[in-house]
C-alpha cells in the first residue's frame, strides 16, 4: 500500500520518501517509530502519520513535489519539495528533521538515527538548508590539483586505500565550535552528492560529478591534507575548502546507486601516485574555466556525451578512472564475481555466516546452515536481505549486494562503544 497525498499545485509532479529508522548507539532497527510528515512551513499540520516495520523502515510514500523540468536548467523555480519528519520511539529521545528534499520522480532515502531516551536530554532538531545549486554558498578556493608532499614531517599514505571512516568538521577549517563527525566513507560520498547534484540528471552526468567528489575525497584522505596542518579532522563542510556535506540530510536512490558502483574509483593522471583533486563549480553562478561545471556537465549528459568523456572534457584527455587497492573496514572483497544458485565454496559460506549474523537484528531475514551451498535458501535469504535494504531482488550477490552485506554485517557485529563515536559528533 502506498500513500498519496494531494499536490498543493495543479501540474506538480510526485516523488517518493522512504525513511529508516535506527539506534544511534548499534544501527539496529527501531520498530514501531511514529513518523508524523508535514510541509516544511508549516509543522503542526501533519499530513501522513505512518509506523516502521521490523526491519525500521516506513512504506514508501507517494508526495508532492515540483515538476522535474525545473531540475532540468537553472535558475527556475525550486525543484524540490521540503518535508518536516516528526519521530518518536518508546526508550528513544524524539527527533526532528526539517527540510528533507522530495523530487518529482525520485526516491528520496531518509536515515533517522535516535538517541536512548536521558533525562533532561534536549529533543534533537535537524535543519538541512538549501540544495547547493539553489541556494547561496560559498565558491571553492581554487588549490593545485596535485599536492605537494615533499617535507618529511608530512603524513602521506603509502598507497590509495578506500577509508572506513572520514572525519568531518562541520564548518570552515578555522571554525573551533564546529562538531567533528566520524560518517562512514561511502555514506558520506552520498550525502555530498546528494547535496550538490540532482538525481534527476542523466546518468553520465551523475557519474562524472561523482567520480569527481569521490577523487577530491581521496585526495584529502591519501595527502593527510588536514590533519598535516594540525587538524584532526579528514575534510571540512565548507564549500570554500572541500564539498557541502548535510548532518543528518536525505539521499536519493539513484545517486546512492552510482556511489555503491564507483565508490572505490577515483582520477587519475599518468605518473601522478595520488588521486586528483578535481575542483568544481556551478558553472552559472560560479564559473571556472579550467574545472568542471556541474550544469555543463548536465548539458553535455544531455548530447550523449559519456561520464569519462565530461570528464575529458573538462580536465582534459590525460585524465583517466584509477581503482583503489584496498578497501578498509570490511572482511573481505568483492570476489569479482557473482554468487548465485548453484555457487560453492568459501564466499558462499561467509555469505551465510554474515546473513545469519545480521538476522540477529533483522529477524525478518531467515536463519541459513552455513554449507558453502548457494540453494533455494540462501536466494531467498538474500532476496529479503535485499528488499529490507532496498536492492534490486534477484537473489544474486553481485558486487552492490555484497558490498552492502559486509557494511551492515560489521554494522550489526561492531561493540556498542564504537558505535557510540561514529554517530555522536566528537566534542
Amino acid at each position: 500500500m502506498h500513500y498519496f497525498v494531494k499536490s498543493q499545485q495543479a501540474g506538480s509532479g510526485t516523488g517518493e520518501l522512504r525513511i529508516n529508522v535506527e539506534s544511534a548507539i548499534r544501527d539496529r532497527p527501531i520498530e514501531n517509530a511514529v513518523v508524523d510528515i508535514s510541509y516544511t512551513g508549516e509543522p503542526d499540520r501533519v499530513i501522513e502519520e505512518v509506523r516502521t516495520d521490523s526491519t525500521g523502515r516506513t512504506e514508501t510514500l507517494e508526495l508532492p513535489a515540483p515538476p522535474e523540468e525545473y531540475s532540468q536548467n537553472p535558475g527556475e523555480p525550486q525543484p524540490y519539495s521540503e518535508y518536516t519528519l516528526q519521530v518518536s520511539a518508546d526508550g528513544f529521545e524524539p527527533i526532528t528533521i526539517s527540510g528533507a528534499e522530495v523530487l518529482s520522480g525520485e526516491l528520496a532515502l531518509q536515515t533517522v538515527r535516535m538517541r536512548p531516551l536521558e533525562p533532561d536530554e534536549t529533543p534533537d532538531v535537524v535543519v538541512i538548508p538549501a540544495h547547493t545549486l539553489y541556494g547561496n554558498y560559498p565558491p571553492k578556493i581554487a588549490e593545485a590539483e596535485v599536492k605537494s608532499v615533499n617535507q618529511p614531517s608530512e603524513i602521506v599514505l603509502s598507497r590509495v586505500v578506500i577509508p572506513e571512516f572520514v572525519v568531518v568538521h562541520d564548518g570552515s577549517p578555522r571554525d573551533t565550535t564546529a562538531f567533528n563527525y566520524y560518517e562512514r566513507y561511502r555514506d558520506y560520498i552520498k550525502n555530498v552528492a546528494s547535496s550538490e547534484i540532482y538525481p534527476t540528471w542523466p546518468r553520465a552526468a551523475l557519474e562524472a560529478n561523482i567520480l569527481a567528489i569521490l577523487s577530491f575525497t581521496l585526495n584529502r584522505v591519501y595527502t593527510e591534507w588536514y590533519r598535516n596542518k594540525g587538524y584532526d579532522f579528514t575534510i571540512t563542510s565548507s564549500t570554500a575548502f572541500d564539498h557541502k556535506w548535510i548532518y543528518g540530510r536525505n539521499i536519493f536512490e539513484s545517486i546512492s546507486e552510482v556511489v555503491d558502483e564507483l565508490f572505490d574509483s577515483y582520477l587519475s593522471r599518468p605518473n601522478v601516485k595520488q588521486p586528483i583533486l578535481t575542483q568544481y563549480c556551478d558553472g552559472e553562478r560560479v564559473t571556472c574555466p579550467s574545472w568542471m561545471s556541474q550544469w555543463g556537465s548536465k548539458r553535455l549528459a544531455d548530447q550523449g556525451y559519456s561520464a569519462i568523456e565530461i570528464l575529458h572534457y573538462y580536465y582534459g584527455d590525460s585524465i583517466y578512472v584509477n581503482t583503489a587497492e584496498e578497501v578498509a573496514g570490511i572482511p573481505s572483497s568483492w570476489p569479482g564475481y557473482n554468487l548465485r544458485r548453484g555457487s560453492t565454496g568459501d564466499a558462499v559460506i561467509q555469505i551465510q555466516e554474515q546473513l545469519n549474523a545480521i538476522s540477529n537484528s533483522y529477524p525478518l531475514i531467515p536463519k541459513l546452515t552455513v554449507d558453502g551451498i548457494f540453494g533455494s535458501a540462501t536466494e531467498m535469504a538474500v532476496k529479503i536481505f535485499q528488499s529490507v535494504f532496498g536492492l534490486e531482488q534477484d537473489g544474486i550477490v553481485g558486487r552492490r549486494t555484497w558490498f552492502k552485506i559486509q557494511e551492515i554485517y560489521v554494522g550489526v557485529t561492531r561493540i556498542a562503544e564504537l558505535n557510540a563515536q561514529e554517530r555522536y559528533p566528537i566534542t
